[in-house]
């Protein structure tokens, strides 16, 4: 690790123009780790774009310099670098064919803490933390004991990556090292309070989204064998209210709380034959990750996804659910 983390470190001071990338799936972790690049970079002089080739969703938009990620690719820059994810699958769009040439052609270094082999469509260099419980977490400890300055806003940032992968610090990826770091930055001046107040004014909903969730929830299909809740969001569902708020992230929690229930998948469907997953575990149930894994998805023990295209909805059902009576009596 420490060999990887210096050849990064090179990448990095050899390069004048730094992009960083994150998956079609932007989630507060990738959001807000990109940020802490950029103000780490930058502080250091260097030129920073940042990619994403969806919209940041608006649930996302109380992290201050959102509007900064772009989703048009540059075409001058020296390394760059994708934080979050190692998946191909994840990275469609960006890997696009009139982008992946340009890619292609510059160094990409992966900067992750999901223990899922890289499926990149050529050579990177992986700087995987597993002992992180964020991509935040991984930034930290990359350029900790550096040249780089870690400034107050960079731990803001980092901070707020980490309390949105580990749910406000109750997950089971939390270390004690974890708890430090977030210690640490408190010390040095991140209110708490600050950012869950910016994240809670962002998060209220209009009425007819909190009526569309009723209406998810009485949806909700219960496969008491397996304790599988399952629920599927429709194309017309997507585009009317996904501007606004994530359908799937409305009620996979609500699904998980349900007796009997130990993992809750929102499936999407689109037109164009696409298919995505998002699937929450409980502590007992701590497979979501391999789940995602045997659907070319993958995220963490509790957190995790997959994409498809070009399959039936009610065969992927089906393969799922065979999957999950084979994890839980493995």
């Amino acid at each position: 690790m420490d060999e990887t983390r210096q050849s990064v470190l090179d990448e990095i001071k050899d390069a004048q123009s730094i992009l960083v990338i994150q998956g079609e799936n932007p989630d507060g972790d990738s959001v807000a780790t990109s940020l802490a690049l950029e103000e780490i970079l930058e502080t250091a002089g260097k030129s920073v774009v940042l990619f994403c080739a969806v919209d940041i969703p608006k649930h996302l938009r109380y992290i201050d310099g959102w509007d900064r990620i772009q989703n048009e690719l540059p075409k001058q820059f020296d390394v760059s670098l994708v934080v979050d994810t190692a998946a191909e699958a994840l990275l469609e769009r960006t890997f696009s064919d009139h982008n992946l040439p340009i890619l292609r052609s510059r160094p990409m270094v992966i900067l992750d803490h999901h223990d899922v082999e890289s499926t990149m469509p050529f050579q990177t260099t992986n700087y995987v933390d597993l002992s992180a419980a964020s991509t935040g977490e991984v930034i930290n400890n990359l350029f900790a004991s550096s040249d780089y300055e870690i400034s107050l806003p960079a731990k803001k940032l980092m901070t707020i990556s980490i309390l949105y992968d580990t749910r406000g610090l109750s997950t089971e990826a939390v270390t004690p090292q974890t708890i430090r770091l977030v210690a640490d930055f408190v010390e040095a001046g991140v209110d708490l309070s600050e950012l869950e107040e910016a994240r809670m004014a962002m998060n209220r909903r209009d009425e007819d989204i909190a009526r569309y969730k009723g209406e998810l929830l009485q949806r909700v299909e219960i496969n008491s064998e397996i304790g599988l809740a399952t629920v599927n969001i429709t194309w017309e569902e997507i585009e009317k209210y996904s501007d606004r708020y994530n359908p799937a992230v409305l009620v996979l929690d609500e699904m998980r709380l349900i007796n009997g229930v130990d993992i809750a998948i929102a499936y999407k469907t689109y037109p164009d034959g696409k298919m995505l997953a998002k699937i929450r575990s409980n502590r007992n149930a701590p497979y979501a990750a391999r789940l995602a894994e045997r659907f070319d998805g993958g995220g963490h023990l509790h957190a995790s996804g997959f994409k498809l295209r070009g399959r039936d909805f009610n065969e992927v059902r089906l393969e799922v659910e065979e999957a999950i009576r084979e994890l839980r009596d493995a």
